[in-house]
């Protein structure tokens, strides 16, 4: 006896139902965040291979995060029934989050997942793109730090169990808030971070660094005062308001009762990561449907920007001396290493006679630190040429010539530095209230960088070294390091030795109570820059002109 069989139209219907099903499960997307946690771990585990040093970096900077994470942890738990814990978290969560909006427009070759330009040729949607670089962006030392100090954080200020339930939810929200807003930030900025502007931002990292150097020691200094973490209060009492460091401040308000200003707090925090994540996801958006703005297409018509000797540049000299000149302030303008050294002179020259008049320790003969920093540029002023350097050697075929083009360099650094010492000079007079000291500490400053500038022409002709171009932190080609740093530190001494007469007279007129007198420091401070500058000048350019293929070579290494 044969079994039943289905009728026809049921079999179709069981077949037809499969397919659709089939169909429906091969169109479902896979999950994306999976795939990019483990496309993140791959990116950590491939870039360890095959390098030694990479390991060793790698794994002593996860041990170093590993370490302070722990003490911080530890120091912050220890702030537990302090009257000013809540005044340290809120503020320190505030900084972490600055650290995170803004490192990686610095550092932006740290994270390759940073650049989501990469992904626009795949048939990827905003919204489970963000959830899965979101999810790939808890990978990391960065966020393992972070959630360190998180975890200190709340500890610090969480009080019965109330906090404790405020600071379970606070130290996600802390750490989804800083490393959205990261994302958000680079997002938003990838075409910078990818353009050579990008990398002229990642060259004035040290700047910042510098600054912030000198920011957190002038604050150190302040809170070890008596009553120093009392003045932060009212700066604390406007940050517990700013999001993601008002997760935190949730978890204080919590424990002292205030309940309502906690839930405030609370929705400010949710808010701003939401806004974040939407901010994130138009970003994305915008990146995958925008052509790259760097192309002609995009760019639009050359602009005609007059000749090139038009607006200030008509007001350099004529003849040789006004070319040398505007190439080279082109050169601080345009070419990133050049750049980054100036406005790092330039920065550390004021910072440091102001920062020292702020603290009470000032000297309006500080103003020189500037003209000393911004001196030392003259040194190598060939090696910024690179290989071009050989279009300026074809045209010095004698010794007139070598003198012309040194003395046009010269002139462009001072036509930057001397008003600049002036200023630095007169803010640092103002702010020690020293006035009368104004006009020598002018002239010590002028005098010292007539000296740099001479001994700079020297080094150049003796001491030339090439700079490569790739590498933000290389600035010196392999194999050159010592014949740099001994030019520029035997240049350095023997400027201090030339300018010597200045500051001795400087000094006498202080010490034996004739301030009145002071003032004659200028004009001779002056008159001696000048006479040093001329003699530089006229001994570097005999060599320059009779060892142009050797600085050629010199120059052309990196």
């Amino acid at each position: 006896m044969s079994a039943p069989t289905a009728p026809a139209g049921a079999t179709g219907a069981a077949r037809t139902a499969g397919t659709a099903a089939g169909a429906a499960a091969a169109a479902a997307p896979p999950a994306l965040t999976p795939i990019f946690l483990r496309i993140k771990l791959s990116l950590l585990r491939n870039g360890l291979k095959g390098s030694s040093k990479r390991k060793a970096a790698y794994f002593s900077t996860l041990a170093l995060a590993l370490v302070v994470g722990f003490f911080m942890t530890l120091g912050l738990g220890l702030l537990h029934g302090s009257a000013h814990a809540g005044t340290v978290v809120v503020l320190l969560a505030a900084v972490l989050a600055l650290g995170w909006a803004f490192m990686p427009l610095f550092f932006p070759t740290g994270d390759e997942t940073l650049d989501p330009s990469r992904l626009v040729m795949l048939p990827l949607r905003p919204r489970p793109l963000v959830r899965a670089l979101l999810a790939a962006s808890l990978v990391g030392i960065g966020p393992l730090f972070t959630l360190c100090l998180a975890i200190g954080s709340v500890i610090a200020v969480a009080r019965g169990a109330a906090g404790a339930a405020a600071a379970v939810v606070a130290v996600p929200l802390l750490l989804l808030g800083c490393v959205t807003l990261a994302r958000a930030v680079a997002t938003a900025n990838v075409r910078l971070l990818t353009s050579r502007k990008g990398r002229d931002l990642a060259l004035l990292s040290g700047l910042v660094i510098a600054v912030g150097a000198q920011l957190a020691n002038f604050a150190g200094q302040s809170l070890f005062e008596a009553g120093g973490l009392a003045k932060l209060e009212p700066v604390e009492a406007v940050v517990q308001w700013l999001p993601p460091a008002t997760a935190v401040a949730m978890v204080d308000s919590v424990s002292g009762g205030a309940y309502g200003r906690a839930a405030a707090q609370l929705v400010l925090t949710v808010a701003a990561v939401a806004g974040l994540m939407w901010s994130w996801e138009r970003s994305l958006t915008k990146l995958m449907v925008t052509p790259d703005g760097s192309t002609i297409a995009a760019s639009g018509p050359v602009k005609d920007r007059g000749a090139a000797g038009g607006g200030f540049w008509s007001l350099m000299p004529g003849g040789r001396t006004g070319a040398s000149m505007q190439r080279s302030l082109r050169y601080v303008v345009r070419d990133p290493k050049t750049k980054s050294a100036w406005v790092t002179a330039l920065a550390i020259g004021l910072i440091v006679p102001v920062f020292n008049a702020l603290q009470g320790t000032g000297s309006v003969y500080l103003g020189s630190f500037g003209a000393g920093m911004l001196g030392v540029q003259m040194y190598n002023q060939f090696g910024q040429d690179t290989s071009a350097f050989w279009m300026v050697a074809q045209t010095i075929s004698n010794t007139r010539d070598a003198y012309v083009e040194l003395r046009a360099r010269a002139a462009a650094l001072a036509l930057v530095t001397v008003p600049y010492t002036v200023l630095v000079t007169a803010v640092t007079a103002a702010l020690v209230d020293d006035w009368q000291a104004f006009p020598a500490g002018v002239g010590v400053a002028l005098a010292l960088l007539g000296s740099m500038l001479c001994t700079g022409a020297l080094a150049s002709a003796r001491f030339a070294y090439s700079i490569p171009t790739d590498g933000a932190f290389k600035n010196v080609a392999p194999g050159q390091g010592g014949l740099a740093w001994g030019g520029i530190a035997a240049g350095m001494l023997t400027s201090a030795l030339v300018c010597a007469p200045v500051i001795a007279l400087a000094i006498w007129l202080n010490t034996a109570e004739h301030r009145d007198m002071s003032w004659v420091v200028l004009p001779i401070g002056v008159a001696w820059g000048w006479l040093a500058t001329w003699a530089g000048l006229r001994l570097a350019a005999p060599t320059v002109s009779r060892k142009l293929p050797e600085i050629l070579l010199a120059v052309s290494k990196g």
